[in-house]
């Protein structure tokens, strides 16, 4: 499915954003700059804690910044859109409704799309997803990578500019997990929106992103943006090469740095990154 709308252009212009916890201020974001370029997918990894979701929240309108500002081309984002559409770590389905009627929602209550129109465009993503032969079903009846599926075809169905992903996948089995990733992968490059993709695996991060984006432990900025030059259409066959490899050592390197910054601070060891501190051979 072909969106009709462009992918947009997201600014972060030295952000600062701060939180209260148990009556203290933490400052979570401090001079946080970097751009989604429009028709990429951006992904965000870091020590865990760091702000990557305050970073989707920010985008998405549902918080603002406290220094500096968010842009989307141009203009500050000043509220929720659904030009700016969040898939959240946790299932977000109506559990009154069938998987059909989930996706069918959206346009039809903003009332852009005529009931036929929905219906066809509902029928073309639910087969993208494989749930054509589940569309009767609620959320209940339908396990974790299936209501996943179903959360994506919901967001697709209305056309966002800008498509965020927060840990999406995260709670899911090996298996599961990377079906996921080849069906998002097959909807990603079918589609001009821009998307931001928050995970804490980096194998996850490499396969996806165009731009990879390391956060720095908090105060978060992002540390360094990596371009991942991997051709599309991706496969998992390219965990192999000898560039995906290169860019991993890169990239553990700067994550080792933060997750050691991370665990000095918090006194114990960062649960995200510490399985990631293994040295990869890119012979």
């Amino acid at each position: 499915m072909s969106t009709s709308n462009q992918g947009s252009e997201v600014i972060f212009n030295n952000v600062g954003k701060m939180a209260i916890f148990k009556k203290n201020q933490t400052v979570i974001l401090k001079n946080c700059s970097f751009t989604v370029e429009p028709g990429k997918l951006t992904v965000l990894i870091g020590p865990s804690g760091c702000g990557k979701t305050t970073i989707i929240n920010l985008i998405a309108g549902y918080e603002r910044p406290d220094i500096g500002r968010v842009k989307m081309d141009g203009q500050p984002i000043t509220g929720p859109n659904w030009e700016r559409l969040v898939v959240f770590q946790e299932t977000a389905l109506y559990p009154w409704l069938t998987c059909y009627e989930n996706v069918m929602f959206g346009p039809l209550s903003r009332k852009v799309m005529t009931k036929e129109k929905a219906h066809e465009e509902t029928l073309k993503l639910l087969a993208k997803v494989g749930l054509e032969d589940f569309r009767d079903k609620y959320p209940s009846q339908l396990s974790g990578g299936m209501q996943r599926r179903a959360e994506l075809a919901r967001a697709l169905i209305n056309q966002p500019k800008v498509m965020l992903m927060d840990e999406p996948f995260r709670g899911l089995d090996a298996m599961t997990r990377q079906l996921m990733q080849e069906y998002y992968l097959k909807l990603f490059e079918e589609t001009d929106a821009s998307h931001v993709f928050v995970t804490s695996e980096l194998d996850e991060a490499i396969i996806l992103a165009d731009n990879l984006l390391i956060m720095t432990n908090k105060p978060s900025k992002i540390q360094k943006i990596i371009e991942v030059d991997l051709p599309r259409p991706r496969e998992w066959s390219m965990v192999t090469s000898k560039r995906y490899l290169e860019i991993k050592a890169e990239a553990l390197e700067l994550l080792h740095e933060e997750a050691v910054k991370a665990s000095t601070t918090s006194g114990k060891v960062d649960v995200d990154l510490s399985g990631l501190l293994e040295p990869v051979n890119t012979d």
